[in-house]
This record gives structure tokens, C-alpha cells and sequence, in this order.
């Protein structure tokens, strides 16, 4: 694990392309299914005392049921993504899209993990260790960030990726493309002096993404 902020440590699976965090004893988003092992590897030194998700998709909850299985810790989630997490077959009209049938059950199984009962449906303004929750809608309809004030950190999520790089999520993988534009905008606004992704690394320069707000249309 690399220390990104103040008690904010980044865990990196296949090199940037899928980011995973620690913020104080809360783990924020936990990669595909067959990334558990090793997450809890990397989390073995540490004490968690619970698991949330930035949003329901199959690289941010893979492996959420496992990890809170095997540590005994309850799961966040976003209340406008509870169903998907706990059930995520609903995923499938969504994130590929497909209607659902017994083929997309079977693949968002595979992919997104068993699903979880969620013990904590996160709202805007709710806390998780230092950092404020706020709703960036449109990758999924219950995405969220967290904003920490004090030094201005922002767990982004997938609200914006920097892989390839700065820039909104493709197209296809979101429910309304206009509402990732708000959210974008609305992360711009905040001036975060860190921003760290689900999708790439980390930056340090709020100029860029309040360029990037700027060029959206």
C-alpha cells in the first residue's frame, strides 16, 4: 500500500488500472472476485472496521463479499445502489447493457461476486472516517465521492477516470451521461488538492479538472 494523503493509502491492482483505498479503518471499493485474496493480504497488518463502495460495478465490489465475510465488518453503500449490490443481476441493463435473463445473471455473478446485504445505505452528508459523502450520480445512479475539507482529498470513484487519461467515463458504462457531467463539474468546484481515482493516478492539480469542467458539454 502507498500513503497518497494524510491516512489515506492507495492499493493498486494490475498497475492503475483498478485503485482501491483505505481511509483511516474503512476500505473503499474492493476490485473484482478474484482479487480478494490478495486484497486481504495487503490489509493483514491493518485494522478495518467496515467496507464501503464508491458505486455498484464489478471492479468496485468483486470482491465485497468475501472481504467482509472473512474480516467480519458491515458494508456501505450508497442508497441509490443497494439493490445492485445486493443483488447484482440488476447491474446487467445498466453496466453492459443487457436485459436481464439468466445469461446476465450468470455474468454479473462471475463478475460483480454473489452480492451482499447491505448494512449501511450511505446519503449525502454522511461521514466515514474524516470524509464527507456527496453524490456524483451518473456512472451509476447512487455513485458517490468523499470530500475531506480540511486538506481537500476527494476519493473520486468513478466519477472521472485519469486512465488513459482526465477524462469522463465512456459512455456506454453510465446510466445518464448528463448527470456525469454535473457531477464532474461539481468535483471541479471543490478544488480538491488530491484527487484519487478508481481508474489511474492520482493528481495534484485542481487547474486541470476545473479545465477539463470548462471543455464539457
Amino acid at each position: 500500500m502507498k500513503e497518497v494523503a494524510d491516512n489515506v493509502w492507495m492499493l493498486t491492482v494490475r498497475a492503475n488500472i483498478v485503485n482501491l483505498y483505505v481511509v483511516g479503518d474503512v476500505l473503499i471499493d474492493a476490485g473484482m472476485p478474484w482479487d480478494g485474496g490478495w486484497i486481504l493480504e495487503q490489509l493483514r497488518d491493518r485494522d478495518i472496521a467496515a467496507h464501503a463502495i464508491t458505486h455498484a460495478h464489478p471492479d468496485h465490489m468483486g470482491s465485497s463479499n468475501q472481504i467482509c465475510e472473512q474480516l467480519g465488518i458491515p458494508f456501505w453503500v450508497s442508497e441509490a445502489d443497494v439493490p445492485a449490490a445486493e443483488d447484482p443481476g440488476l447491474m446487467a441493463a445498466d453496466f453492459v447493457p443487457l436485459p436481464r435473463n439468466p445469461f446476465s445473471d450468470v455474468l454479473m455473478r462471475v463478475t460483480s461476486g454473489p452480492g451482499r446485504k447491505v448494512d449501511l445505505a450511505l446519503r449525502e452528508g454522511d461521514e466515514v472516517d474524516g470524509f464527507t459523502v456527496i453524490h456524483t450520480p451518473g456512472h451509476t445512479r447512487g455513485h458517490v465521492s468523499l470530500w475531506r475539507e480540511a486538506d481537500r482529498v476527494l476519493i473520486v470513484g468513478d466519477a472521472l477516470w485519469n486512465l488513459p487519461r482526465l477524462g469522463a467515463p465512456f459512455p456506454l458504462v453510465n446510466v445518464d451521461n448528463d448527470a456525469v457531467r454535473q457531477s464532474i463539474r461539481r468535483i471541479a468546484e471543490l478544488e480538491p488538492a488530491v484527487a484519487c481515482f478508481g481508474h489511474g493516478s492520482v493528481l495534484r492539480d485542481p487547474g486541470r479538472l476545473k479545465q477539463l469542467a470548462s471543455r464539457l458539454r
